[in-house]
């Protein structure tokens, strides 16, 4: 069912961060011998965010694993809570433009099988359409708690877990990964058309399945594919991207089909941080994932669905959901929506008689707007006034 939510409520809920260097604070990591029992379950967020529960100086806290994020980030709200002293250190460089950023000094964090104690953490402002969901969480999770370990990720099992760098849990295809060092983030190659890019970084916290420059996009010059916009949001605001859905894209040993792709314009977030693109969640979770840098490795376990054409929008509305309402975040271009006039911000109360409620994300209710091209969907306005909507392939 979260195949559908990404659809329809958010799809492109991203939470990439390349934060500057903050002034070290003597840290130790300790990975448990037993750490292969570990699992650490986790819930998929309606923005393909895997949202999880750890512990932060002994205090449960909310978090986002996110392999995109070079320094792991605290929410302001969270430390304005507890009352820990924020340290200002700069800007930060996200999605959508640059955020203000802070300092903070722990005692222990603990995930699973691992416990850091000492050192320190980013602290930014963690809006929730950001980070995926209608509720704010605590911390993102990036590469200075995870990078010295093999990071196994069980998408269809909702569970995820630590191992030392070297292991290898299960059977797969292995694409090259490494971290990169100007970046400190996760990283990998891709061959998209007849272009290879290098370097993408791999970014469990990126929503949106596979993400290039518009200058890879050209270089790539593949053939026939319809294209449309979609919209990210990240720390620092939205961005509005091209879409695609090309036949085949080539990771390290893999040949993945049927790819969803968005492609940001000259001077998005890709090209800020100096890369080709990103590899995100709604790409991972079709597969079982080991992500190794260490031992330089990422190794992928296609599973059942793998290659089954993503869901395509055929309303041409990207949706969130606010309570007991449905807002419109962002109309595609050339869909039927545009054509009727819909914008930004317009509210649906009810889908043909049936009223909008919290539950409404796992809810077959939610597949309307990916419905079939020519159904007739009936869509109550907050405002009391009615609509209709045909919907219609367009990309």
């Amino acid at each position: 069912m979260h195949r559908v939510a990404t659809v329809l409520l958010a799809l492109a809920a991203t939470a990439a961060l390349r934060a500057e260097p903050i002034p070290p604070s003597p840290a130790t990591y300790t990975l448990a011998t037993d750490a292969e029992t570990r699992w650490i379950p986790f819930t998929l967020t309606p923005g393909n965010q895997i949202r999880f529960t750890m512990a932060l100086d002994s205090r449960p806290v909310s978090a986002v694993l996110d392999t995109g994020v070079s320094y792991s980030v605290l929410s302001r709200r969270y430390a304005d809570m507890a009352k820990i002293p924020v340290v200002a250190a700069g800007v930060a460089t996200a999605i959508g433009g640059t955020v203000p950023i802070g300092s903070v000094k722990t005692t222990s964090v603990s995930i699973g099988a691992l416990v850091r104690r000492g050192g320190t953490l980013s602290v930014a402002e963690l809006p929730p359409l950001a980070t995926g969901s209608a509720t704010a969480i605590d911390l993102l999770v990036g590469r200075d708690l995870l990078a010295r370990y093999a990071l196994d990720i069980d998408y269809a099992g909702k569970r995820f877990r630590l191992l030392p760098s070297g292991r290898l849990p299960f059977a797969g295809v292995s694409a090259p990964s490494w971290i990169a060092r100007d970046k400190l983030v996760y990283a990998t190659e891709m061959t998209l058309g007849r272009q290879r890019l290098r370097p993408v970084v791999v970014d469990t916290g990126d929503g949106s399945s596979v993400t290039a420059t518009s200058a890879g996009w050209a270089a790539a010059a593949v053939p026939g594919v319809r294209t449309t916009t979609a919209i990210s949001y990240g720390l620092a605001g939205p961005s509005v991207s091209t879409l695609g859905i090309v036949p085949a894209l080539i990771l390290g040993d893999l040949t993945a089909r049927n790819v969803e792709v968005r492609i940001e314009p000259k001077g998005g977030f890709s090209d800020t941080i100096g890369v080709a693109g990103r590899i995100g969640s709604g790409f991972l979770q079709r597969y079982r994932v080991l992500l190794d840098p260490s031992a330089g490795r990422m190794v992928l376990q296609p599973g059942p669905d793998a290659d089954l054409p993503p869901l395509r929008s055929t309303s041409g509305l990207l949706i969130g959901l606010a309570s007991d309402r449905l807002r419109v975040i962002h109309v595609m271009k050339g869909g039927p929506a545009a054509a009727t006039g819909w914008k930004t911000g317009d509210e649906i109360c009810a889908v043909d008689g049936q009223m909008i409620t919290n539950a409404y994300p796992a809810s077959p209710l939610a597949r309307w707007s990916a419905g079939a091209p020519g159904r007739i969907v009936t869509l109550g306005m907050c405002d009391g006034t009615t609509r209709t909507l045909t919907l219609k392939s367009f990309y």
